[in-house]
């Protein structure tokens, strides 16, 4: 079992940056792939980014890659999506979520989620 906090989610203007945080318990963190989904209103949850227990692979949609980069520290139990250059449409709740498969790009995918943080993006 593994809990999941997000933090850092927030306003901001059309081509700005933020930090989304996602702080796990339990000892056996390392041993998870974690990824970051979205939902947009009135849409489905999609796939952002994953990445593998060792942070050595990572994945990502099309539609963010070159913007956003997912980070790991397994010392701290927590995994990052750091977001630049965002867009209007980059506008969701963003959830940690964390998977004993290698891979995971798809939200059934994934066993254990967090609440969610919402990310606004204004043009």
């Amino acid at each position: 079992q593994v809990q999941l906090v997000e933090s850092g989610g927030g306003l901001v203007q059309a081509g700005g940056s933020l930090r989304l945080s996602c702080a796990a318990s339990g000892r056996t963190f390392s041993r998870y792939t974690m990824g970051w989904l979205r939902q947009a209103p009135g849409k489905e949850r999609e796939f952002v980014a994953a990445i593998s227990w060792s942070g050595g692979n990572t994945y990502y949609v099309d539609s963010v890659k070159g913007r956003f980069t997912i980070s790991r520290d397994n010392a701290k139990n927590t995994v990052y999506l750091q977001m630049n250059s965002l867009k209007p449409e980059d506008t969701a709740v963003y959830y940690c979520a964390a998977t004993t498969r290698a891979r995971a790009t798809i939200q059934y995918e994934y066993e254990y989620w967090g609440q969610g943080t919402q990310v606004t993006v204004s043009s």
